[in-house]
């Protein structure tokens, strides 16, 4: 029974998260894309700045520690069957949190640092923050949690 509250969290908040990067991918960015640089700079800088809060942080951080619980509650049970999904979930998920980290937060930080966009050159601004590369692994992320989304809802189902 606690295993399946476990495993409703790590799944609706892995939905959230992944629910917010195809936003990034459908709308946001594609919206920002056909604005003029000063207006680029300055909605990145405050999205970004806005989207660092704790809900966000417990919903993107949430499904790690989740999924894992999940899976160390499967090691002995007799629902054992579901770990090898949950491991895959997992490493996807995993591999979302990372890419973040280590691709789109310091391009997020590196736009951020360029100052206010009254103030600064927002032509190379936005040219240095490469939009493209950005774009292109949120995409990446976008697939890696939406594909650990259908997996934990497949093992939600298949309970």
């Amino acid at each position: 029974m606690f295993s399946d509250i476990v495993l409703i969290a790590a799944t609706v908040l892995t939905g959230l998260v992944s629910g917010v990067f195809a936003l990034y991918a459908h709308t946001i960015m594609p919206g920002l894309k056909k604005t003029d640089d000063r207006t680029f700079v300055g909605a990145f800088q405050a999205l970004d700045r806005a989207i660092i809060n704790p809900w966000f942080m417990v919903t993107f951080l949430g499904p790690v520690f989740l999924i894992g619980v999940a899976g160390v509650m499967h090691l002995g049970s007799d629902e054992r069957a579901r770990l090898g999904w949950l491991i895959a979930a997992f490493v996807l998920y995993l591999l979302t949190v990372i890419l973040t980290i280590a691709v789109n937060v310091p391009m997020n930080d590196a736009l951020k640092a360029a100052g206010d966009p009254a103030q600064i050159d927002v032509a190379k601004a936005r040219a240095d923050f490469n939009e493209a590369k950005w774009v292109a692994w949120n995409h990446v992320r976008t697939v890696a949690s939406s594909v650990a989304f259908v997996i934990l809802t497949g093992v939600l189902l298949a309970a």
